[in-house]
């Protein structure tokens, strides 16, 4: 269960850095992602894959990087709430910020 919460907060981060990033600094998103990346394999028990695709590419390798099959639909699940509960929640955040084009300050 370790891991799974760990993929919660890592793509919960994830969702959150990239949608922050895209509001208010779109150029920098590529250095957010790899900062966020980096520090979430630290800092996570799952080492952050934060993504399906990359879940199911690493549980079809046979390296010591992979994970195993069963493990699979934790890793899955974890990501999907961490994505939604980061959408909601950025929805939350900037429900009532305009625009970088369009704030008179």
């Amino acid at each position: 269960m370790g891991e799974g919460f760990g993929e919660v907060i890592a793509t919960f981060g994830l969702v959150l850095v990239i949608s922050l990033a895209s509001r208010f600094r779109a150029e920098a998103i590529a250095m957010v992602v790899a900062a966020y990346i980096t520090s979430a394999y630290w800092f996570t028990s799952s080492t952050s894959f934060a993504n399906p695709a990359v879940t199911i590419a690493r549980a079809i390798t046979d390296t010591f990087a992979g994970i195993s099959p069963q493990s699979v639909p934790l890793f899955v699940c974890g990501q999907l709430l961490g994505g939604t509960v980061a959408a909601l929640f950025v929805r939350w955040l900037l429900s009532g910020t305009l625009p970088p084009s369009r704030d008179p300050n």
